[in-house]
Order: structure tokens, then C-alpha cells, then sequence
């Protein structure tokens, strides 16, 4: 089940909201610019103006769907992370049910057409991602199941528009990494289709370089599975490095770039990034900049007691199970490397047990694993 709702989010995040409205207004190029700038708005934190933007599509279009989508698009990324704040997360919510409310007004309940089909998947889709991470499983199957049935309907469609490189691809990759690392699903997912890891890399590349809307997340996401899955930053580097050019206003985009540079070894690079950090001073970038500092005193100055420093420090801040949880794991790592260059092996094997209790990286694990 949960790989089913990762897959669910990972599909129809943002992609489809974007693409819907290609096929509405087909015929209003003016409309699908105005859209597009929208979603640039809301990448780089600049939500007043995103509003401003949305406000001339719902003034040309009321009460249609995909104005009540990205409104949820702003509020998921100006109160990040949304499941910790209960108010908004509820508003969220609401904004999704107002789009499929539209969405059966303007298209009817149970509908085939290819555009309905869309605006239901992302909402759908979002709401089960947010009842995953807030717990309620119960909500995020109900909402998972229907997201897939109006995914599979969307299938048909995956030949007819380059976005589709982004879906596909991410399908094909996830449905064959997920159940390698959990075989406890693989009887869940008797009944899908069977993947290509390779495909699914190569696919999403595509969407990075030919999707129009779906260049962003195309990048951010196969960064994600080159660092968490593949073990190769270096290959992760310059999608996050055109998302920081595209965006530099967006500190998870300036985060997630900080992290493929450190682990590829590019020091100089990553200090840049640590430095824009610094910024940030609430939510959960301080877990980062202080994870960022340690690998940067250990692996580049060679500073163990200044790392060490470092790492405790991210550790002392509640990590969030979306986006930095991985970096506990690696302060508990570096902790662990450390104490055992200090001759400390008992030491060592708490803290990668402790590593081993958060990460899913497959580097860190196999790191771990490998401690004797």
C-alpha cells in the first residue's frame, strides 16, 4: 500500500493540473502562458504573485478546476511541510474537494473524458499523499485506489504529449525499485504492469529536457532517484543545478543541490548552497545546514571535532519524515565514522544502528550494513 501512494503522488504530482489545461485550452495559447507563469511564480516563492496570476485565469474561467489546484499548489508549498500545520493542511484539503467538485460539475461523476480524468488524479492524488503522511492510511488507500483507477483510464494517453515522459518513466522505475527494497509488497503488485528501471531513467530524462511544464519536477525527481536509489549524485548535479538557476528562491531546490554536490565530492560547489542556507532559519533547514556542515568539515577539512559539533546540533531538531529524515541518517553516520576513527568501535555500531533505523538510502545502508 504504501508503495501504491508513492507511486500515486509521484505520477500525478503537478504534472497533471499543467497538462489538463493544455487539452482545455487547446485553443488559447494566452491562457496556457498564463498558467505556466503561475507555476514559475510558486517555484520560486513568489506566491503573492502566483495569486495575481491564478486570479486572471479564475476571472476568465470561474469556478474551474484547476484555479482550485493551484491554489492547493501554493498552500502545499508556502506552508512546507503541510501535514504539520493542521489549519492549512485542512484548507488544502478543502481546495482539492472544491477542484473535484468542478471537475464533476464541468465533466459528471464517473467520467471518461481524458481532461476530467486528469483533474481527478491530481486531487486524488495529492489528498492520498496527505493522509499518508499524516497517518490516516485508512483516508490514503480510499484515495490512492481512486487516484490509480483514473491513472489507469490515463494511461491511453501517455503517446500523445511529451509530459507523459515524466508519468511513465516514473512508473517504470518505481514499480521495480519499490518491491527490490520491500519484497513484502511484490504480492500487491501481481496485477501491474512490470516496469524498466533503465526506461524509466532515460524517460524522465526526456521529460526533463522536452516537457514544457514538467521540466521541473522532471529534474527534481530523477535527481532524487540518482541520489537515493542509484548511489550516483554526480549524475544528480546538473538537474538540481538548472532547478537552482530556474528557481533560486526555493530553499528545497537550494537544499536538495547543497546534498548532490556534498556527496558527489564537490565541496566548493555545495559551499555556495550551505551558505544560501543559512537564511532559513525555521522549519527544517536548519537540520540541513547543520548535516551540510558536518560532511563539509569531515570531508573536506578533515575537522572531526568541528563535525562532530555539527552533527549533534541536526540531531537535536525533530527531523520530517518527507524530506529530512535522511539527513538524521546521515549525522548518525558521520557520527559513526567518526567515533570509529577515534578507535571507538562500540560507539561506531550505535550510531550506524541508529543510521539504519532512518535511512533509505541505499548508500548509507550499504555503508552501514558493511561496519563490522
Amino acid at each position: 500500500m504504501k508503495f501504491t501512494l508513492r507511486v500515486f503522488y509521484i505520477i500525478t504530482l503537478l504534472i497533471c493540473c499543467p497538462f489538463i489545461l493544455k487539452a482545455q485550452l487547446l485553443n488559447d495559447p494566452a491562457s496556457i502562458k498564463t498558467v505556466q507563469k503561475s507555476l514559475d511564480h510558486i517555484y520560486n516563492y513568489e506566491f503573492d504573485e502566483a495569486e495575481a496570476v491564478i486570479n486572471q485565469v479564475e476571472k476568465k474561467y470561474p469556478n474551474h478546476p484547476v484555479t482550485h489546484i493551484l491554489d492547493s499548489f501554493i498552500l502545499y508549498w508556502k506552508h512546507l511541510p503541510i501535514k504539520d500545520n493542521p489549519t492549512k493542511s485542512k484548507e488544502y484539503i478543502q481546495k482539492l474537494n472544491l477542484a473535484l467538485s468542478a471537475t464533476d460539475k464541468k465533466f459528471g461523476k464517473d467520467t471518461k473524458d481524458p481532461e476530467g480524468i486528469f483533474y481527478i488524479m491530481v486531487a486524488r492524488g495529492y489528498m492520498a499523499m496527505m493522509y499518508n503522511y499524516r497517518g490516516e492510511m485508512l483516508n490514503a488507500a480510499g484515495e490512492g485506489k481512486k487516484a490509480y483507477n483514473a491513472f489507469v483510464e490515463g494511461m491511453k494517453l501517455m503517446d500523445k504529449n511529451p509530459e507523459f515522459y515524466f508519468t511513465s518513466g516514473m512508473y517504470n522505475y518505481y514499480v521495480e525499485v519499490y518491491p527490490e527494497l520491500h519484497p513484502m509488497v511484490k504480492p500487491l503488485l501481481i496485477f501491474f504492469k512490470d516496469g524498466n528501471k533503465e526506461l524509466g531513467l532515460k524517460q524522465v530524462d526526456i521529460a526533463t529536457r522536452q516537457g514544457v511544464i514538467t521540466r521541473a519536477e522532471a529534474c527534481f525527481y530523477l535527481a532524487h532517484l540518482y541520489i537515493k536509489y542509484e548511489m550516483k549524485p554526480d549524475k544528480a548535479v546538473p538537474y538540481l543545478n538548472k532547478l537552482t538557476d530556474w528557481y533560486p528562491k526555493n530553499p528545497v531546490f537550494v537544499m536538495k543541490n547543497a546534498e548532490a554536490l556534498l556527496l558527489a565530492g564537490e565541496y566548493d560547489q555545495a559551499a555556495k548552497h550551505t551558505t544560501t542556507l543559512r537564511k532559513y532559519t525555521s522549519g527544517f533547514f536548519p537540520i540541513a545546514l547543520h548535516t551540510f556542515q558536518g560532511i563539509g568539515y569531515e570531508k573536506d577539512t578533515k575537522s572531526d571535532a568541528a563535525a562532530q559539533k555539527e552533527y549533534l546540533l541536526a540531531l537535536k531538531i525533530p527531523h520530517d519524515a518527507q524530506y529530512t529524515k535522511e539527513y538524521h541518517a546521515m549525522a548518525y553516520a558521520g557520527l559513526a565514522r567518526i567515533a570509529n576513527r577515534a578507535g571507538n568501535k562500540t560507539k561506531a555500531k550505535e550510531y550506524y544502528k541508529k543510521c539504519l533505523e532512518k535511512s533509505e538510502y541505499k548508500s548509507l545502508i550499504k555503508e552501514a550494513k558493511a561496519f563490522k
